[in-house]
């Protein structure tokens, strides 16, 4: 398995000089969030990521989660680490400190958690869950909810879920068929059958917070008429709820996390938000879990480059074209090629460009939740809506990309387990899956942010990589860059245009052109956050630094960037562009074989 290092210098960079997170905290009241405290949270959470998560990566995908009779024990070494993740308070970092938690910024926390999800993502699932269900509650349960619930999620004593699909519907949760009748005492008993429930039942904590969509009584077809509630595994009087797992799944990757499908018998549950309103209370969920698996893609992207990188300076195969480079020995190291360089820099470009993509996410979130400036939080929260799906999608497409390549790297080792590059693989695989698959994605964001705001959602962020644009246009490292980055940014808003009009004539041209859609608008998102790293790589080279090296290695990075990566646009701008004609002539019965 790759030996996973804490990128934190790589951290620090974007953090602290790309995003200027001072005056970022300044601006939202977090005034103890400081450059040392940050970078203190952050030594300490590299130690526990690589000298405990990290060692248990591979345990826990040889030896699986185990199920017997509803109990689920996880790996050896988990719960250990779960109960020392707890005592060292790692679960209140970026919670209110009224239910106990620490008061840190969510972008705090999303640093910690990258670290957590590239050293053991399977692991890092258990708690990570736990964020979404404590967002939840905090915004749309009553007092008493939060009284009963949040500290004991805050402090990590108890986890949380979220239980949405069921075997028959996957992402369409207007077919759900799980209800909810009142009690006597106006709680609800919740029956139905929730599956691929992640950390739905483990032995790491003393209860489960499910969160879980149920149908009233009488209440309307389709989305309009999911209610949600909050379901314990082990009620607050202490006795056992009628809630049980009754499987886990046996799957391609995570094996280190339980899968599991839920059984709720007339479960007791509470109400949480207005009746019929349950999907709309569960998007802060979603949402969340969005960004979360966002950071899957990139994790991945990082691992898999970092056990590239080192197999490729050690390996020895062939000679360069130019001549020896190692003549002392019987052969050259592997990054010597250009085939090799090309997959290598791919990895890196996707990893420290996703990551800049979702710290900026991280900020956003924090103005929505902290920002005491009203049009502020608006225009944060419209922003981030718009960068929530391209950032899911596209950086899990493009991890994949990434794990493959570091497979490719070391040639037949990588496809042997042993050296974990095959995990990698097979753990990101679910990231283009769960909470809304890439097509689903595509659809939101081409038909529900862009078409069905006219646009404007789109130019909110086009405006701003104008702006940036304009600013660097006489920057002489930076001008390459910025002339491709400005004309993809005017073709950008041709293009929807285009679409909206095939669109006028044809919705069935919503669904053909919208994956097309997603990548092509994420190569052009990335571009913008490497065309800011690269501005700030120069400043800094500017004004005389000792760290030459790191900043010249992103100016080339972003170079290689815009030249090999940034040019796949074109082909999916084509390909959206010829229709959806060519995906719908082929009748259906003319598919067989």
């Amino acid at each position: 398995m790759p030996e996973y290092k804490a990128p934190i210098r790589e951290m620090q960079f974007v953090l602290h000089e790309v995003l200027d997170s001072e005056s970022h905290f300044q601006a939202i009241g977090a005034t103890d969030a400081s450059r040392d405290m940050i970078d203190a949270i952050m030594g300490e959470a590299a130690k526990f990521c690589e000298e405990v998560l990290a060692p248990l990566n591979q345990v826990g995908d040889k030896e699986g989660c185990t199920w017997n009779d509803g109990v689920v024990t996880t790996p050896t070494g988990f719960k250990e680490a779960y109960q020392q993740w707890v005592e060292n308070g790692w679960p209140s970092l970026a919670q209110p400190t009224e239910f106990g938690g620490q008061g840190l910024p969510e972008s705090i926390g999303n640093v910690v958690s990258e670290m957590v999800s590239t050293a053991n993502w399977s692991w890092g699932m258990y708690p990570g869950l736990s964020h979404g269900a404590m967002n939840t509650i905090e915004l749309h349960g009553t007092d008493e909810q939060k009284e009963v619930y949040l500290s004991k999620l805050v402090s990590g004593e108890w986890t949380g879920t979220m239980c949405l699909t069921e075997p028959h519907c996957g992402s369409d949760l207007g077919t759900l068929k799980s209800k909810a009748e009142e009690n006597d005492d106006g709680s609800y008993a919740i029956t139905g059958t929730k599956i691929f429930i992640s950390a739905g039942e483990h032995d790491m904590a003393e209860n489960i917070v499910h969160i879980v969509l149920a149908r009233l009584p009488g209440a309307p077809e389709g989305t309009k008429g999911i209610s949600l509630f909050v379901v314990p595994k082990i009620l607050p009087d202490g006795t056992r709820n009628a809630v049980e797992c009754g499987s886990i799944e046996h799957k391609m990757g995570i094996h280190g996390n339980a899968t599991c499908v839920m059984n709720f018998d007339s479960a007791k549950g509470f109400l949480i938000g207005p009746p019929n309103q349950g999907l709309k209370c569960m998007f802060t969920f979603m949402n969340f879990a969005r960004l979360g698996t966002a950071m899957q893609g990139v994790a991945s992207s990082e691992l898999s480059f970092q056990g590239a990188l080192a197999y490729a300076k050690d390996r020895l195969a062939m000679r360069s074209l130019s001549g020896p480079k190692a003549p002392e020995k019987v052969a050259d190291p592997i990054i010597v090629h250009p085939d090799v360089r090309r997959m290598l820099l791919t990895q890196k470009a996707f990893a420290e460009g996703g990551r800049a993509m979702l710290m900026h996410a991280g900020f956003l979130v924090d103005i929505v939740k902290y920002s005491a400036d009203d049009e502020q939080k608006k225009e944060a929260d419209e922003l981030l809506s718009f960068l929530t799906p391209i950032a899911k999608a596209f950086l899990t497409e493009v991890g994949t990309e990434a794990a493959n390549h570091g497979v490719q790297v070391f040639g037949g080792h990588g496809y042997i387990q042993e050296w974990g590059m095959e995990q990698i693989v097979r753990d990101n695989r679910i990231s283009q899956l769960y909470e809304g698959t890439t097509g689903i994605q595509a659809l939101d964001l081409l038909g529900r942010k862009v078409l069905m705001s006219q646009g404007e959602m789109l130019k909110k962020f086009t405006k701003i990589v104008h702006k940036f644009c304009k600013a660097n246009e006489d920057n002489a490292t930076l001008k390459p860059l910025v002339e491709q980055l400005a004309k993809l940014n005017k073709e950008w808003g041709d293009v929807t245009m285009q679409l909206g009009m095939k669109a006028m004539q044809n919705r069935e041209e919503v669904g053909g052109a919208a994956v097309d859609y997603l990548m092509y608008s994420g190569y052009i998102t990335l571009g913008y956050y490497w065309a800011r790293m690269a501005e700030q790589a120069q400043k800094a080279l500017d004004a005389g630094t000792d760290e030459a090296d790191f900043y010249n290695a992103k100016i080339k990075t972003a170079n290689f960037y815009f030249q090999r990566i940034l040019p796949r646009t074109e082909s999916h701008k084509l390909a959206m562009l010829n229709g959806v004609d060519s995906l719908m002539d082929l009748e259906e019965e003319h598919f067989a074989f």
